[in-house]
């Protein structure tokens, strides 16, 4: 009797966006042998593509590169690789010979199912089980996922899985298409569900497709990963799913095993790299967004949260599906570069601050630790106080200078009294219209590109004070980076501005931006360290 339910692994898979496929050898034979003695029921085992196989990488060239990492074969598996539908050249492919996979997933776009279907019947005459993987299913209407019903059952694939591309949505969402697949595919095609974490709804949704399809009485595979490793967002767990699986609808997976799994090969990718819920990939869930222009967004400019929800919805619907780089940058700099009229703030500061001995209360750890000395230095020289990005309760400040509206709300929320009462410069990227004790300067004034952290505080305090022709300026509390969060900074509780926690590299880069500061300042300015600093060589 063949099974209502089917648990899909797709690891090695959907985990190779992750690893850029590179698991290594080990991994790739140990979880495939692990989740065939869990008995799951079908192993993805990678990709197909056009390239020649790297030994220790799950992208396959062609069929027979994955015979060397199934160590026994399984007759109750059903082995699978899949491909784009538009990337992977058939001319590779030889006939089935049922020694290494047993099928191919086909994915394809929405608009593209016509096409997708085509390749999957070239597929399927040289012996192969089609699957089939309708991306972006949330896009189809029902006139759409009609006639998509029709074409797959001319096909007769094995299943067909419903994929939720951008964890977009939500429980009416995957009702609507499945009872309208439902009532249009021929009884004996299974359906799929694929799901992405977005909206921390992965999981659940996967149950509430389960439930439904057994109502239904149709066959269904869920797909699922280990640890949720996948693009983005991740995936449904396949530790939740088969203990789920296991506890409701009479599941047989080993759980020892997949525990196993994990614990062998899993713990050193979680050490290594990152995946799961995140803000930034709820917010592709929230606008149907393509997870790149999140990555994009993360790598090139550390967007905080605010910025990166108004750029994302700057883009047109259309252009949310695809990762057009060039307009990513262009909605970036719209976002931060918003223009103002700055001219009589510079002249005015210009004023304030000529013949003056500047000091940089910077965030570092050094200011509460050698605070004594900080302020005696104060007392003595009677310099204008300016805090940096941070306000630190036990100092007075002339001014507060402040690059990113994330610390302008926690200076604003955690220190209200001190923050009210302080003159701020703001950069435009936070506001174009100053408050009460603001001024706006123009985000484009205080940054230079070249970096990927070109917006260190300090270094674009520096730049602004180059600007206002100061020449004499010394620095307390610019430290440099430790290896945890909560040692670098005076207040552990500061937002962190680099979540990678890749510090010695911050470190490095802020090194080399403050050398290549004051090789092309273009005043004579005196910098001075009050503190102990790494930059100070």
């Amino acid at each position: 009797m063949e099974k209502r339910i089917e648990l899909l692994d797709c690891t090695l898979r959907d985990g190779a966006y992750i690893v850029d496929a590179k698991f290594g050898t080990p991994a790739i034979k140990g979880i495939i042998s692990k989740m065939q003695e869990a008995n799951v029921e079908i192993i993805e085992c990678g990709w197909l593509k056009n390239t020649p196989h790297v030994e220790g990488t799950s992208f396959f060239h062609v069929p027979d590169d994955v015979i060397q990492y199934i160590t026994k074969r399984d007759e109750r598996v059903t082995y699978v690789t899949m491909i784009d539908w538009d990337r992977y050249d058939l001319s590779y492919l030889p006939e089935c010979d049922h020694k290494s996979i047993d099928a191919i997933r086909v994915v394809f776009p929405h608009g593209k199912h016509r096409e997708g279907i085509e390749v999957a019947k070239q597929i399927r005459d040289k012996g192969y089980q089609i699957y089939l993987q309708a991306a972006n299913t949330l896009a189809y209407s029902n006139d759409d996922l009609k006639d998509l019903a029709s074409a797959i059952n001319e096909l007769n694939p094995v299943a067909i899985s419903v994929v939720d591309t951008f964890g977009a949505m939500y429980e009416d969402d995957l009702d609507r298409i499945i009872e309208v697949l439902d009532g249009c595919l021929d009884r004996h095609i299974k359906l799929g569900f694929h799901s992405h974490n977005n909206q921390q709804l992965s999981f659940a949704l996967t149950m509430h497709f389960v439930e439904r399809l057994l109502k239904m009485d149709r066959q269904c595979i869920v797909d699922a990963s280990l640890c949720g490793m996948g693009r983005g967002a991740g995936n449904a767990t396949t530790e939740l799913v088969t203990s789920y699986l296991n506890k409701k609808h009479s599941g047989n997976y080993d759980m020892n095993a997949v525990m196993d799994a994990i614990d062998m090969y899993m713990e050193g990718f979680k050490e290594k790299f990152s995946w799961g819920y995140s803000t930034p990939y709820f917010i592709a869930g929230l606008y149907c967004c393509h997870v790149n222009n999140i990555a994009y967004l993360l790598k090139n400019h550390r967007t905080n949260a605010r910025d990166m929800r108004n750029i994302i919805e700057s883009l047109s619907e259309d252009d949310r599906k695809k990762y057009d780089y060039d307009l990513l940058e262009e909605k970036y700099l719209e976002n931060q570069n918003r223009i103002v009229d700055d001219e009589e703030t510079i002249n005015a500061l210009r004023d304030k601050f000529k013949g003056k001995e500047i000091l940089f209360i910077a965030p570092g750890k050094s200011v509460t630790e050698q605070e004594e000395k900080i302020k005696k230095y104060i007392e003595e020289k009677k310099p204008v106080v300016i805090g940096i990005n941070a306000i630190h309760p036990d100092y007075d400040f002339d001014y507060l200078f402040l690059i990113g509206a994330v610390r302008y709300e926690y200076a604003k929320s955690v220190y209200p009294e001190k923050f009210n009462a302080v003159k701020r410069i703001l950069l435009s990227s936070i506001k174009t219209v100053p408050g009460s004790n603001e001024m706006v300067i123009n985000f484009n004034r205080v940054i230079k590109r070249g970096w990927e952290h070109f917006d260190n505080a300090v270094i674009c305090g520096l730049r602004f004070m180059d600007q206002l022709n100061v020449t004499d300026i010394t620095l307390a509390g610019f430290d440099g980076f430790k290896n945890k969060y909560n040692e670098s900074y005076a207040d552990a509780s500061l937002p962190t501005l680099n979540p990678d926690n890749k510090w010695d590299e911050l470190n490095e880069e802020i090194t080399d931006m403050f050398l290549d500061f004051k090789k092309t300042t273009e005043t004579t300015m005196s910098i001075k360290f009050l503190t102990e600093s790494i930059f100070n060589k």
